[in-house]
């Protein structure tokens, strides 16, 4: 019975020495598939932590196209430079103008002046953009005064001219059209920086002015009507006598050249009668697209040999005694200017005519109109016949009646 065990013993010593070589063998025969398993393995674990990473996420996102970002940039060059080009047309772009005085009222803003420089413009010009240049680059209140404005100025030049504050020694003289010479006489005696030489008593002496004037042009020494209505700048301390001469001088020029263009066959013996024409026409209308039609309307009414019928003769006629209203006894009284008692026109002008007025006198619409009434609504209706000149003073009437007036 021995023997047997020992082969059972032997059997199984063998084979438990089997695993350990089997082992030993697999490892020298296979040892990169063991590295592959371990890798594997770690692969499985590192990769689903990899997909969670927003870097990686990016890094694998589709990239642009190079033509995007191309026409992305071009955009932004456009834009750029669309800007550049509206701050330089605004701010530094020069408008043509000769030398002048401009005046800044009391009160008047950076952005009132901005306002009135955008309607100045003939080319480009961004209101909001020269405000936010103002707000960037004025560091100095807005004095009120008379500044002299260089030569085709620039938006930016004129903010430099006022923040510097260096004001000019002028005084400003406004004349209004269809005031009258003692209007523009007055204004002179009350401003200070007038010197008085010939005003006197509210005249003038023709001989101490030292202008050369037919006699006929100004009869009794009226030069009613010789003085261009506007807006001036002297120096400081300048004589009426300058300005009462400079004024002369512009509406004199004016008038000769405006007869010199006059249209043929007109009802005026002399340029002085069309000047007392023009101004009538300063008094009646302040529609600037009126003139010529008044003018053709009086025109026609002296070749017809008809009184002018014309109010506001009537009252400078009346000179003080006029207090805004004009009676049935007002329109019956004889005086010189009194165009409802008088043939033609009266002897001198009733007011200070603009230039615009001149020319109309002198180039009258062609018209067959020989009444106009005003509407009431701003302007005059005109018409060709006493009936329908009667209808239209109805229509007037009743215009003021529902005013209340």
């Amino acid at each position: 019975m021995t023997p047997p065990n020992d082969d059972l013993n032997q059997n199984t010593n063998q084979n438990a020495n089997e695993p350990t070589q089997n082992t030993e063998q697999n490892l020298d025969n296979k040892p990169i598939m063991a590295e592959n398993s371990a890798l594997e393995k770690t692969k499985n674990i590192v990769e689903p932590n990899r997909q969670n990473n927003p870097t990686d996420v990016l890094a694998t996102a589709p990239k642009p196209k190079k033509s995007v970002l191309k026409w992305l940039l071009l955009g932004t060059v456009i834009l750029a430079l669309g800007f550049i080009f509206a701050v330089y047309q605004t701010v530094f772009s020069t408008i043509n103008q000769p030398k002048q005085m401009m005046t800044v009222e009391k009160g008047e803003t950076y952005n009132g002046l901005i306002n009135k420089w955008s309607s100045k413009q003939q080319g480009f010009f961004v209101s909001p953009l020269a405000k936010l240049y103002v707000k960037m680059h004025v560091k100095k209140p807005l004095h009120s005064g008379v500044y002299q404005i260089p030569e085709n100025p620039s938006f930016a030049t004129m903010l430099n001219v006022l923040q510097q504050g260096e004001k000019v020694a002028f005084v400003k003289v406004q004349i209004i059209e269809g005031k009258t010479a003692k209007d523009l006489y007055k204004n002179l005696i009350a401003n200070k920086g007038i010197k008085n030489e010939v005003i006197h008593d509210n005249q003038v002496d023709v001989k101490q002015l030292g202008i050369n004037l037919f006699a006929e042009y100004a009869p009794n020494g009226n030069l009613e009507g010789w003085f261009s209505p506007d807006t001036y700048y002297f120096n400081e301390g300048s004589s009426d006598k300058k300005v009462l001469a400079d004024l002369f001088d512009r509406q004199y020029t004016a008038l000769m050249k405006a007869w010199e263009k006059r249209q043929p066959d007109l009802p005026y013996a002399t340029p002085y009668e069309a000047l007392i024409m023009a101004s009538i026409i300063e008094k009646e209308t302040s529609v600037a697209s009126e003139r010529g039609e008044v003018a053709g309307v009086f025109v026609n009414r002296l070749r017809k040999n008809m009184r002018l019928q014309t109010d506001p003769t009537v009252i400078y006629g009346m000179g003080e005694r006029y207090d805004g209203n004009i009676r049935k006894a007002d329109l019956q009284e004889k005086t010189a200017y009194n165009t409802y008692q008088i043939d033609g026109l009266p002897p001198t002008p009733i007011s200070l005519p603009s230039i615009a007025s001149i020319e109309a006198s002198l180039n009258p619409n062609k018209t067959d109109s020989l009444f106009f009434v005003a509407t009431g609504k701003g302007g005059h209706k005109f018409t060709s016949n006493l009936s329908d000149h009667n209808k239209a003073v109805q229509e007037y009437l009743k215009v003021m009646r529902e005013k209340g007036k």
